[in-house]
C-alpha cells in the first residue's frame, strides 16, 4: 500500500514538473492558503495582546456603569438576540429550502425568482436592513427600540443564508437515500423528515453557524432596531450586544481599552460556538452514518 502511494505521489511531481503552468498554479494556491493562515493568527494575536491586560474583574460586574463599563448585560443581550434571531429565521429558512428542493417542480419559475431574491437579500448592506426595522417594527408597528425589532431584523438578513446553505445541504443528499425510503414504502414527508433531513443536518448547522457570526457581529442594523441603553433588556426593552458595546466604547473614545478587552471575549465567545457546533454536527454525522 505504501508502495502504491509512493508511486501516485511520484506521478503528480512529474506530472507537475512536467506542466510549469501547474507548478504555477499549485504555488499559488499554497501561497494563498498561507496567507490567509497567517492572517487569521495576525488579527488573532492582535486582539489578544491589545485586550487581554485590560480583562479585570469589573469588567465583568453584574450591572453597567460608567466607570466599570461591564460588558455582562451586553453579553446576556447578545445571548438573547442570538436566540430570538435564530428562532424567527431558522424554522422559515430551513422549511423554505425543504420546499425548494423537495416539493417545488424543476424548471419553475417561482423557485428561480425565491432563489434571484434570496441572493438579492444577501447583497444589501446591514445598514439599509438598520434603516429598514428603524422605519417599519421600530416605528410603524410602534415597538420602539427593543430586541424584538432587532431579532426581527437580524433574522431577515440571516435568512438568506440559513435557507441557501440548507438548500445545498439537501442537494447534496444522494437520490438513493430517498429511492430506498420510497422503496421500503415511506411517503414523501416521512423521507423528507427522518432520511433526507437528518443526513443534511452537518451542512444546515454549517449555515446556522455563519448566521451566528453574523448576528453576533452586526451593529449597524441595531444600532437603528435595538438601541444601545446599556442594561439588561426584555424582549420589548432596549438593548445593546457585545459588538454594538465595543462600538460605543470605541466611538466615545474613553474606554478604548475596555473596548480591546470586550473584543477578545467575543472573540473567545465565536470559537466556542464554532467547536461546540462542529463537535455538535461530528456526532450527528457519525450516528446518521450508522
Amino acid at each position: 500500500m505504501e508502495a502504491i502511494n509512493k508511486q501516485t505521489a511520484g506521478d503528480k511531481l512529474h506530472a507537475l514538473q512536467k506542466h510549469p503552468g501547474s507548478l504555477i498554479l499549485f504555488l499559488l494556491v499554497v501561497l494563498a492558503a498561507c496567507v490567509t493562515f497567517a492572517v487569521l493568527i495576525f488579527l488573532i494575536a492582535y486582539i489578544l495582546i491589545r485586550g487581554v491586560p485590560y480583562l479585570t474583574p469589573e469588567l465583568f460586574s453584574l450591572h453597567y456603569t460608567s466607570d466599570n463599563v461591564s460588558l455582562m448585560p451586553a453579553l446576556f443581550n447578545t445571548i438573547e438576540m442570538i436566540f430570538l434571531a435564530l428562532i424567527l429565521a431558522v424554522p422559515v429558512g430551513i422549511f423554505s429550502a425543504i420546499y425548494l428542493v423537495e416539493y417545488a417542480k424543476k424548471g419553475n419559475k417561482f423557485v428561480g425568482i425565491v432563489r434571484v431574491t434570496a441572493e438579492t437579500l444577501s447583497g444589501i448592506p446591514s445598514i439599509v436592513y438598520g434603516l429598514f426595522g428603524m422605519l417599519f417594527f421600530v416605528t410603524k408597528l410602534k415597538w420602539g427600540y427593543s430586541m424584538l425589532a432587532g431579532a426581527f431584523t437580524l433574522a431577515i438578513m440571516i435568512l438568506p443564508l440559513i435557507m441557501r446553505t440548507t438548500e445545498e445541504a439537501l442537494i447534496a443528499v444522494p437520490d438513493s437515500y430517498r429511492e430506498g425510503s420510497f422503496g421500503l414504502g415511506a411517503g414523501k414527508l416521512r423521507t423528507v423528515f427522518q432520511v433526507v433531513l437528518p443526513s443534511a443536518i452537518p451542512g444546515i448547522l454549517a449555515g446556522v453557524i455563519l448566521g451566528i457570526g453574523r448576528i453576533v457581529g452586526e451593529t449597524a442594523a441595531l444600532m437603528y432596531t435595538s438601541g444601545t441603553v446599556a442594561k439588561y433588556a426584555g424582549a420589548m426593552e432596549s438593548g445593546r450586544t457585545l459588538a454594538l458595546h465595543m462600538y460605543v466604547l470605541t466611538s466615545e473614545a474613553l474606554h478604548v481599552d475596555q473596548a480591546s478587552a470586550t473584543a477578545v471575549v467575543l472573540l473567545v465567545i465565536v470559537i466556542g460556538i464554532n467547536a461546540f457546533s462542529g463537535f455538535i454536527a461530528k456526532k450527528l454525522a457519525k450516528k446518521t452514518g450508522e
